[in-house]
């Protein structure tokens, strides 16, 4: 059954509203705690990962046991073993990805090849992770490493957001990522020029 916000979504066809949240369970997150949850969620993920983020970065995770050339590695890695399981991994993002994931990403033929899907959108800058459609995280965290809390005490941004695995808050996060995944702001967005490919075209 269809929310009353995913119905204004879907008849307006953009992002603007405003609704209580009424007594969906949320919890607050901040500064490292983006990693301990959010990110490990994604890793642990087992359908889909949609992710929205204005600025998309490198992000090295930790190994869990020290190995041969260090303690992390790129979270490029744990995307391509999710992919080869068939999980569907999207992300959304504002601008050109920071030149060390293009360099990194390249390396996984899985991505490469359809794995992992990627669109972007200058007018993206909501911070969104959905996993599974049964946990998500809204935030002022993009998809980095200061973002998620993956870097050190004191290097890291303060950040903060909130999760839930509310059935029905979930249902509107993934309406709202899905109306500007599949394009439907693009025709009248007054950014279109500045497009290397509008979604729509897509």
């Amino acid at each position: 059954m269809r929310s009353r916000l995913c119905e204004e979504v879907a008849n307006m066809g953009l992002m603007d509203f405003t609704r209580d949240l009424d007594n969906s369970p949320i919890s607050l997150v901040g500064g490292r705690a983006h990693y301990e949850v959010v990110v490990r969620a994604v890793l642990a993920a087992e359908r889909s990962v949609w992710i929205a983020t204005a600025n998309l970065k490198e992000l090295m995770v930790e190994t869990g046991r020290r190995v041969r050339g260090g303690r992390y590695h790129s979270v490029l890695e744990d995307f391509e073993r999710l992919a080869l399981k068939g999980v569907d991994i999207r992300i959304l993002h504002a601008s050109l990805p920071s030149r060390p994931f293009r360099n990194r990403f390249d390396s996984f033929p899985t991505l490469v090849e359809g794995g992992m899907e990627l669109r972007m959108c200058p007018r993206t800058h909501l911070k969104t992770v959905i996993v599974d459609a049964e946990f998500a995280y809204v935030g002022s965290a993009n998809w980095t490493g200061a973002g998620l809390g993956a870097k050190g005490v004191g290097r890291r941004n303060f950040e903060l957001g909130f999760t839930t695995h509310d059935d029905n808050l979930i249902d509107e996060l993934q309406e709202m990522f899905n109306v500007i995944w599949t394009g439907r702001p693009c025709a009248e967005c007054k950014l279109r020029d500045t497009c290397e490919v509008p979604i729509d075209e897509l």
